[in-house]
């Protein structure tokens, strides 16, 4: 039997774990979660999110989701959020989002998700990934 990887390069899960997580964290694109509430609380947002929405950690996790999204629009956002429950992901959305100062941007190509718990498949909540809008809104 050959070594083992993780052996050969003194890699544990622990490592392995802290090294993806700093991989998103600092990725070039935009992570973001939220939970199951009636009215879903972000839950895990990256650096690029953090920067886009202008909040920090504590603001992003304790802020209702829908914030993310102009007032005139949350009923499309919600209509995107049943067709990902729906069909189990879109890997097409467009649309505006604003930052906590009140700056839009655009986001495409976003892909947006059902999470599930890998043992249990008791639904999580929802994630989404966008690349860096290249222009705000006027």
């Amino acid at each position: 039997p050959g070594l083992d990887e993780k052996v050969l390069f003194g890699l544990d899960d622990r490592t392995a774990a802290a090294r993806s997580h700093e991989q998103l964290w600092n990725a070039d694109f935009a992570l973001l979660s939220h939970g199951t509430q009636p009215s879903p609380i972000i839950n895990y947002g990256n650096l690029m999110a953090m920067n886009l929405f202008e909040v920090d950690w504590k603001a992003l996790t304790s802020m209702e989701s829908k914030y993310t999204a102009q007032q005139d629009v949350r009923e499309d956002r919600q209509e995107l959020l049943q067709r990902v429950r729906e069909y189990g992901y879109v890997d097409d959305y467009t649309g505006i989002r604003i930052s906590a100062t009140g700056k839009l941007f655009r986001i495409s190509q976003a892909t947006v998700w059902e999470l599930h718990c890998p043992k249990s498949g008791v639904r999580l909540g929802q994630a989404a990934t966008f690349r860096r809008p290249t222009q705000p809104v006027q």
